[in-house]
């Protein structure tokens, strides 16, 4: 019997349990908390993702292979040079959500007590910046109030910014289950898109981009004209109701982009009903105005006192696997460690004196995106990068790539040889991953869960505290002799207890004597715990603040606003999720979704690409039409990279505009201009080994027999066969030609000693061939001339589309089991099994009840 191994998902905030073994078996853990047994389809997919192929294994000196004394001798030495000459405000770390809580108690401790300098910032930043300035704002801390179970005994969960069906999958099945316990449980979604999501959801509010706080504005109005305020709670325990009202009134219900019947249900269902929870994402945080759109959402929850009791709160969705935990030990540019504050002075004594060491930054470093700009103005001399691609997952991508080609000396953690940061890179350090590595991650309701080692470590990796350490030892440190990831995390719950004098919310008092090696999924200050419910906020005076926030002016709109986001069965800029066959049939390239009427307005129809062009860059993308989309309005997913799909990476579109507050970067809201891109020739290719394209429009992808990429050119190749053979790789196959002059397509394949090794596709339009049926005859003995017809042969079945991927259950099939009676998400899974393992596709199965449209890119 296989062992397995209890550790963590290494994707979203929501922090579910794995049961995992080296020969790829990935489990639910059903006594974890988060998620009781629950996967979505990229933790289900993990096992998939654990190979050594693309992997970092050995330092890299100058692209060249170099010993871990030559490597790391390096970094101390660049680093500790530029601190010499230009002080410690010339170095910076730029870290991630990917970390585990130890490594980023080290970086944090690294810089912030030893190099002197706050320049330590984290692609949290992207995520949940906006909500730790809320909350801090508000109740004076940075504190989650609720839990999770709250989302099963609510009677009104409104979901607001979140896509959560298929951004964070584990928690939307927890609310599905409990609407089917309880059907009076209702749902409201709130988002400028209709997303999966919506799909599941009562009522679906269509809500202008940036409209949330003219909303939450107008519902704190209609609570105090209807008296639904709590006088007791508030004189107890609220400081600013009065004026936060009177600012609330003065907004424009119109800048919902809400009807007045829209307003008042929606008023009206808050109001009412005293068991809610507000759950807000990325919609909310990744805006010019995030902050102030997480203090309207908690004045509405302060003002009625419901918050931190059972069943009714607010709650953010934590886009990072530990974005919590840097949180927690201080891995943002302003903050430091245990909830503590880089600006008061007691606070930098008590962390100084707890480490012993020689100095502490007594200022805010740089956030992300003001980093960057540090480092296209040459004032960053040495920049260290962990565990996270900035030159793909940062606004205005294409100039940050510029800025970190800018600084004298890059260093780069990671787990892969190959990313667009890395490349970059002077120096590379081999970094342990996901199920190589031991520590711990916080999810989004204060959970502390162990991520255990079940693989051996490969090749010459380290864990990043370990690689940290050694660096700062050779700097000339004491204070890092660390030997186990243990050692870290006693160190950082001491630090908690000798922080508890300043009364903060991080109680870390119930590891104190924990086993770690044995350490259960526990929330600090304990399980269950919530915060708020009778007071106890952490300003000088004990209340909590309502702050008066004003409703941005809504500037007109562009033509075209882009909005930017994840798809189902991907994460970030898909290292690990690339890798995964059945992740990659979903959604196989990058796309934009358009209204059919801005479409039309284009002359573009389903399968064309769009160009897509602003001040900061270009793109291309192939349209996904559908009435998901508000007219003006276009979607595009952030995945991919310049590796992957060059004319993809989207945050080269999005402007560096961020919060005044929290820094963070607005994502879901840019000026665009659109138009068909005109292309001479469209093409698909399949192939058994990796494929690197030079066409100005590819996106390779990988498959369970191989590798496949859509292609489109500006020029007609001389020769086909030539350029079919170099976009396979196939330089020695034996090539099958069946050429049609009159449609002026062309179709070729490829065979090695009787087995199809490649297939190439060309024509005029988009292709059109059933794309998962071509790509299940690679590597097989298929007659090399019937392949090229593209389509199955009478009397075998063409699945279509991929909708459920762990099952790998296509449109077409599922649109037979409709036709043959089955009518309900339910049947359809008791017929074709799709939406029976991690459920992430019942919302698709759902839209495609409806007769949804899925895009020709996921044929």
């Amino acid at each position: 019997m296989t062992e397995l191994t209890r550790t963590t998902c290494p994707y979203c905030g929501v922090g579910c349990g794995v049961l995992a073994a080296p020969d790829g078996t990935i489990q639910g853990d059903p006594d974890h908390p988060a998620n009781f047994g629950r996967l979505c389809s990229k933790g289900s997919a993990l096992g998939e993702t654990i190979d050594l192929g693309g992997r970092l294994l050995t330092p890299m000196v100058d692209k060249v292979p170099a010993s871990w004394d030559t490597a790391l001798g390096q970094v101390a030495e660049k680093f500790s040079a530029a601190i010499d000459t230009y002080g410690p405000d010339s170095v910076a770390f730029y870290v991630s959500g990917q970390l585990l809580t130890e490594d980023y108690y080290v970086a944090n401790k690294l810089m912030k007590g030893y190099i002197g300098s706050a320049n330590i910032d984290t692609n949290s930043r992207l995520c949940m910046a906006s909500s730790v300035a809320g909350h801090k704002r508000a109740f004076g801390s940075d504190t989650v109030p609720q839990t999770y179970e709250d989302l099963e005994e609510a009677d009104l969960i409104v979901l607001v910014g979140s896509n959560l069906a298929w951004c964070h999958p584990v928690l939307f099945q927890r609310i599905i289950e409990a609407k089917k316990t309880r059907p009076n449980l209702r749902i409201i979604n709130i988002d400028p898109r209709r997303t999966a999501t919506s799909e599941f959801s009562d009522m679906h509010l269509n809500i202008a981009p940036d409209g949330d706080i003219a909303l939450f504005n107008g519902l704190l109005a209609h609570i105090a004209d209807h008296e639904a305020q709590n006088n007791v709670y508030i004189n107890a325990y609220i400081n600013g109701y009065a004026n936060a009202v009177a600012t609330a009134r003065l907004s424009n219900p119109a800048d919902t982009g809400l009807s007045p019947v829209e307003l008042e249900a929606f008023y009206t269902a808050w109001t009412g009903t005293e068991k809610v929870v507000t759950l807000y994402s990325q919609g909310v945080n990744q805006s010019s105005c995030g902050s102030d759109k997480v203090n309207a959402i908690l004045n509405c929850h302060l003002a009625t006192g419901r918050i931190g009791k059972p069943g009714c709160g607010p709650l953010s969705a934590t886009g990072q696997p530990n974005a919590m935990g840097g949180r927690e030990v201080g891995g943002l540019a302003n903050m430091l460690a245990n909830h503590l504050d880089i600006e008061n002075a007691a606070h930098r004594d008590a962390v100084q004196t707890f480490w012993n060491s020689p100095t502490i930054s007594d200022h805010q470093g740089l956030k992300a995106v003001d980093l960057f700009d540090a480092c296209a103005r040459g004032e960053i001399k040495a920049l260290w990068v962990m565990s996270t691609n900035p030159a793909v997952s940062l606004p205005d991508a294409n100039r940050v790539a510029e800025a970190i080609a800018n600084v004298p000396f890059v260093a780069v953690s990671d787990i892969m040889a190959r990313t667009d940061t890395g490349d970059l890179a002077d120096v590379l350090l081999p970094a342990t991953g996901w199920g190589e590595k031991d520590g711990t991650v916080t999810n989004s309701e204060r959970r502390v869960s162990r991520q255990r080692a079940f693989l051996p470590t490969p090749g010459q990796c380290r864990p990043d505290w370990d690689i940290m350490a050694d660096v700062a030892r050779r700097m000339g440190f004491s204070g890092f002799d660390y030997t186990s990831p243990a050692e870290i995390f006693a160190e950082y719950i001491a630090l908690g207890d000798a922080a508890q004098r300043f009364h903060r919310d991080l109680d870390l008092s119930v590891f104190a004597d924990v086993d770690y090696a044995n350490l259960m999924p526990t929330q600090w200050p304990r399980n269950g715990a919530r915060f708020f419910a009778e007071g106890g906020f952490y300003h000088a005076d004990g209340k909590a603040k309502m702050l008066p926030i004003s409703a941005p002016k809504l500037s007109q709109n562009p033509q075209f606003s882009l909005n930017t986001g994840r798809n189902r069965d991907q994460w970030h800029t898909m290292t690990r999720t690339g890798k995964a066959p059945r992740l990659g049939a979903h959604l196989a390239e990058p796309y934009l979704e358009i209204h059919p009427t801005d479409a039309a307005q284009i002359d573009v129809i389903e399968g064309d690409l769009v160009a897509v062009e602003n001040t900061c860059g270009d793109g291309i993308l192939r349209a996904l039409i559908t009435p998901r989309a508000t007219p003006g309005q276009v979607f595009a997913p952030m995945h991919w990279t310049r590796q992957k799909a060059p004319s993809g990476t989207i945050n080269s579109l999005i402007r560096p505009e961020v919060d005044p507050v929290s820094g963070q970067p607005a994502s879901k809201t840019g000026a665009v201009e659109l138009r068909k891109f005109a292309a001479a020739w469209y093409g698909f290719a399949a192939s058994t080994t990796e494929m690197q394209p030079s066409e100005i429009y590819s996106a390779v992808a990988r498959t369970r027999t191989g590798w496949q990429v859509e292609l489109a050119g500006r020029c007609l190749p001389l020769n086909w066969e030539d350029t079919a053979r170099r976009v396979n790789g196939c330089a020695d196959a034996t090539a099958a030609i069946v050429t049609d002059a009159q449609m002026g397509t062309t179709a070729i394949s490829f065979t090695q000693s009787g087995t199809l090794v490649g297939v190439f596709y060309a024509g005029p339009a988009p292709i059109a061939l059933a794309r998962s049926h071509v790509v299940a005859l690679i590597g097989t003995q298929a007659d090399p001339f019937r392949v090229l017809a593209g389509r199955p042969a009478a009397g075998q079945p063409d699945p279509g589309a991929t909708v459920c991927g762990c099952f790998d259950v296509g449109r077409n099939t599922l649109l037979a089991a409709v036709q043959g009676g089955a009518t309900t998400v339910a049947a359809l899974g008791a017929q074709t099994c799709a939406g029976t393992n991690c459920g992430s596709c019942k919302p698709d199965l759902a839209a495609l009840l409806h007769e949804a449209a899925l895009p020709m890119a996921a044929e």
